[in-house]
This record gives C-alpha cells, structure tokens and sequence, in this order.
C-alpha cells in the first residue's frame, strides 16, 4: 500500500433551521512535485465553545500557535487562511506583521430568523515571513469582526461567532518519496435542507497508496453537539476515536496535538489507505449533517468547505522480518522474542505501525508493529512478550511475519509481496515443580494477626546456595513484584494465608509453599495489678485475651463469694465494681479476688480460675 494524504478546510457553524448557501467551486489552485510534504498549525479566536457558554459574543484579539520544523526541512512554501463571521476582515498581522488578502471566499446564509448572513474565508501567500522567522510561535492579530457582530445580533443569536487561522507549509527533504501535491480551494457548503455535499477531485493520479490521510480545518465545530457530522472517502465512514467520532467530525479538536480543548475549531486527520486504490485517478468526498437532537427536533450543521490537499507518493518498501531470539520465563508460558524489520531492497521508507504477527505452530500469539518509519537499507530492533496457549503443549516451533494484521493480511504494498516470513525458531518451555510444605503456626497477638519467622522452613528446602525469596501470591512470585523484604518477622493478614518461596536453579527456579496459621494460646494472668492512675498495671491486663479471645467471659469475685465484676472483651477490668446492690463504680477496697475466665473457645472448653491480689 502506498502514500497518498489529503488534507482539506471546513467552516462549520451549529443548529441552522433552514439555509439559502452561495459559494465558490471548489478547484485547483497549486501544484508541487519533488521530495515533498506539508503540515498545518493553527488556532482559534474564540475564548470557549459558544453552543455551551452563550455569555460571550466578541473574540480574542490575538491567539498563536508555534511551528517546529526539523532543520533538515527546506520550506517550499507557506499559506495563511484566515476566516470569521461577516463579510471579512482582508487585513491582520503575523507577529505584527501587516497581511493582506490575496483572495476571499464568501458564503451566505439566509437564517429564518435573522436573514442574511455571511461568512468569510481569506488567504495570502506569507512563504517570504516564514522563511525569516522559522521555527517560532506565530501570532495572529488584529482580525477584527467585531463590526459584523454588533452590526448583525444573528451571528451571536444562532451562536456562529468564531474567527480562526491556519498556516499550510509545504516542505523538501531528500529523505522523502517523491510526491505530487495538490492544492485545491473554494468555498462550498451543506446544511439542514442539503444535508449531503459530494466533491469528485479528478486532478489525482494515485500511484501509491500507503499512509493515506485526510484531514481538515473547521470552524463552529462543537464537541456538544453531533447531530451526524459525518466524513466519507469513497463511501467509506470515517472515524478516528476517541477524538473524532464518526458521527461528531467536527468537536474542537486538533489531531496533530490531541488536544480537546480547540474551542470551535478542528485541525483534525484520517488516516484512509485502505479507502483508495492504486490507479485512481479521482477521490469522491461526502460531508453529511442532519440527525434528530435530544428533544425530538431535527437540527444540523452548516459546513464550509475551503481548501482539500492531496499528497501522492509512487515509491515502494519491502519489509523482512528476523526473528534473532528468545528468552523464557519461568512460572508461566510466556516468551519474550527479540526481532530485527529490514527495509534493504526497496525504494522507499517502510512506515511506522507496519503491523507484525508472530505464530506458534501456526496459531496468533501476539501482534506489535514498527515504531518509526525505516529509510531504505535501515533495520529496527524490538521485542515482544507472548503468551503460549495451554493447547500448544511444551514444545513447538514459532515464526513472525511482517506486514501481517493477524490474519494474513496487510496494510503495506512491497515490491516484493512473498519474503515476510522470519526464520523458524524451535522453543521448549523452561518447567517448574511447586511443592507444599507443611504449615507454620503462630500464638494470635490479636486481631488474628501474629508475626512469623519464615525462613524457619528453610531447613525442609534442599540448599543450592541461591538466595530465597518469599511471596504472599504465585503472581508476585512470578513477576518477582512486591516481595516480602523481612521474612524473620512476618505479619499475616488473613489466616490461614499461603507463603510462596522462590528457590532458584540453574535454569528456571522452584516453588515451595506453605500456609501460615494464627492459633489461640493460652493466655497469661498476673497474679496482682495496682489501680492506682500511676500509668503502670492499672487493670488487669490478662496477656494473650483481648481481641484474640473476642468471645470471652471474666468474673470476679471477692472473698465472701459476692460476684462484683463482670466483663468481656469490651469491659476490662480496671479495680472496680459493676455488679451487686452497693458500691458498683466504686474503686475496690485492697485484697485478694477470685476470678472465672470463660475463653468460650472449641479449644478450651473448661474455665479457668484462680486468684489475682488488687493493691495501690
């Protein structure tokens, strides 16, 4: 497939009811043959998208974008377009330099509502300022039409208060194909009533059609609205998401920068190789508008389109493929291939994104493509993670093919289409035994949490004298993530909770694995405990109980058999009263209490007593 690009102006503006049109046919104006190509900046006069904010009716008085050429460009020429609402302001400046009209187009619209309104389009040719300035932000002033707004409250009413600019530049470089380009300009129009625009270019002659593009500046182009906005080449429907949906083209939107935020104003591509062919010597363009709107009415957009730019290239790559490498992982069936794209016998760049597949025993495992265009007799080196199914077993024989999306079908014409395969590769997976060891159990320091010291199962692994390394999933093991740094003092988080241990071997590694589980142990109860508010032993504070055995049961007793406590994992103990007919809140005189503790545990199912001395 080869090289044609077409680049093309809208004007659109939003919401017409009816429409009464004039313009200019659409015709070509320049012609350029050598090592050529273009680009385009521009920008916006409007300060937001006026079918959101309607508080605002005048424009910016200046706005500017930046042109960045590589110094190995030799600029052939560069055009100014600049365009609005009215009848047109024919004199502005380019960083304060004065620019005057060469021509104007004008279209008229009759609003039922309004009458007769029109819109302008300009352009001169500034090749001379660019070649001065160069590389540079470029600012556009004094594009005034603020006469045509106050003169006439339509442009504002229906919201079609814009003014924008853009500057074309073609360029030469000796790297490039040899091109023809194109320039084609008028002011043509569709709306509610002509809701379909068809445009035959017949002055092409495609030769090559690789990296075909077409793209346009628009003016009135709102992101909120996209009432079937929609661009077709050769009956084809564009579309080029998530910036430019196919039935909203013109969003505010500019593709060069992807930026969103281009208030009423679209400087937006497509990429259309695989809508023309080889030997065409036309290019039918439909522009459509019209669709029913949230409320059940029938709205759409005025369009005006402006200039069209085609970009013809006759020059042919060849892409082969080698497939130098391949490492294995271990733990899973993934490889990672290692590759080299020739583009040695060919008469032109090979493009970036020339897709490549790559198969084991003939079935898809996985798709990349080319990072940046290859001159002629360059190379381009990369790799690639796959994944090998199940089904191909351990052993299997795989390949890549260039200029292949998947299916044995490409996107690029070579001169020689039968030399994309790469050379066969015969792989067998690297495999690895994961055995279970048995678990390491731990007393709960509460919460069902405890700290363990892992490398105790250690000593069941057979040494190599290969570092270990711990893991609480097979994932992280596997992608050697998140690795548990201090293995002698592990905390749990669930119980139980499987440990994944990571021994390596001379080729691949092991898995060993283990569960970790938290066990209620008996608790320690101090035989004396001083509530005395010093900040030491002010309750009694029974080891190993609370938040371990949530389910517990304290009773205290004193002497004479009274119960005058109880408590349970919420209500410690803390020298006081909170049961009998007296004295309950108040501090206990000094003696010895008995005391009952139910754990209520399946482990420990008797209860256990004894005697604690409360002093101050």
């Amino acid at each position: 497939m080869r090289q044609l690009k077409i680049f093309f102006v809208l004007i659109t503006s939003c919401l017409f009811l009816s429409a009464t049109c004039l313009g200019q046919e659409i015709s070509l104006y320049n012609q350029f043959n050598g090592r050529y190509d273009y680009l385009a900046i521009g920008n916006t006069l409007n300060a937001a998208e006026n079918n959101l904010s309607t508080g605002f009716c005048d424009t910016l008085p200046a706005s500017s974008a930046t042109l960045n050429l590589s110094d190995d460009y030799n600029i052939i020429a560069a055009y100014l377009y600049w365009a609005g609402s009215g009848e047109g302001d024919l004199n502005i400046a380019v960083n304060n330099v004065d620019i005057q009209a060469e021509e104007t187009y004008y279209v008229d619209y009759n609003d039922p509502n309004y009458g007769p309104l029109t819109y302008f389009s300009c352009f001169t040719n500034i090749t001379t300022l660019i070649l001065d300035q160069g590389n540079t932000s470029y600012e556009i002033s004094n594009l005034d039409i603020s006469q045509a707004l106050a003169n006439n409250p339509g442009y504002c009413g229906n919201r079609t208060n814009f003014a924008g600019w853009s500057i074309y530049v073609v360029y030469e470089n000796n790297n490039l194909p040899l091109n023809q380009i194109n320039l084609f300009q008028g002011l043509e129009i569709i709306n509610r009533n002509v809701q379909e625009k068809n445009i035959l270019l017949e002055n092409v002659n495609v030769l090559d059609n690789q990296g075909a593009k077409i793209g346009f500046l628009t003016w009135e182009g709102d992101a909120a609205l996209n009432y079937g906005e929609s661009l077709f080449i050769n009956n084809n429907l564009l579309s080029n998401p998530p910036l430019n949906p196919s039935d909203n083209a013109f969003n505010g939107t500019n593709s060069f920068t992807n930026s969103n935020t281009l208030y009423n104003c679209d400087i937006d591509y497509y990429n259309i190789q695989n809508y023309i062919a080889i030997g065409d010597t036309a290019v039918n363009i439909k522009l459509t508008t019209g669709d029913f709107n949230e409320s059940g009415g029938f709205s759409a957009d005025l369009i005006i389109i402006n200039n069209i730019i085609t970009v013809l290239n006759s020059q042919l790559p060849d892409a082969t493929i080698t497939l130098d490498n391949y490492a294995l992982e271990c733990g899973n069936r993934n490889i990672i291939l290692t590759y080299t794209v020739h583009n040695a016998n060919s008469t032109d760049v090979l493009p970036a994104n020339t897709p490549i597949t790559f198969y084991a025993d003939n079935t898809n495992i996985g798709t990349t493509q080319t990072n940046s265009n290859l001159a002629i007799g360059t190379t381009e080196s990369g790799s690639l993670q796959v994944t090998i199914p199940e089904s191909l077993g351990q052993e299997f024989t795989i390949q890549a093919i260039v200029d292949d999306t998947g299916n044995g079908a490409g996107i690029v014409t070579e001169l020689n289409e039968t030399n994309n395969t790469s050379n066969p590769l015969a792989v067998a997976l690297l495999t690895i035994t994961n055995t279970t060891l048995p678990p390491l159990a731990g007393c709960d320091s509460g919460y069902n949490q405890t700290f363990f010291n892992l490398t105790a199962h250690l000593m069941d692994i057979e040494p190599n004298g290969a570092p270990f390394s711990f893991y609480t999933s097979l994932e992280d093991l596997q992608n050697n993530t998140f690795e548990i740094i201090t293995p002698e003092n592990f905390q749990n988080t669930t119980t139980p909770q499987t440990i994944y241990v990571k021994s390596p071997t001379q080729d691949c590694y092991q898995i060993f694995n283990f569960n970790v589980l938290v066990e209620n142990c008996p608790p320690t109860i101090p035989q004396v405990f001083t509530p005395n508010n010093d900040g030491y032993n002010d309750w009694f504070n029974i080891q190993g109980l609370y938040h371990i055995f949530e389910h517990h049961k304290l009773l205290i007793y004193n002497r004479w058999g009274t119960l005058i406590f109880e408590g349970d994992n919420d209500t410690p103990w803390e020298g006081r009263a909170n049961r009998g007919l007296n004295n309950q809140g108040d501090l206990l005189p000094v003696g010895t209490y008995f005391y009952v503790l139910y754990l209520n545990d399946p482990h420990y199912e008797k209860s256990i007593t004894g005697w604690v001395y409360l002093n101050r």
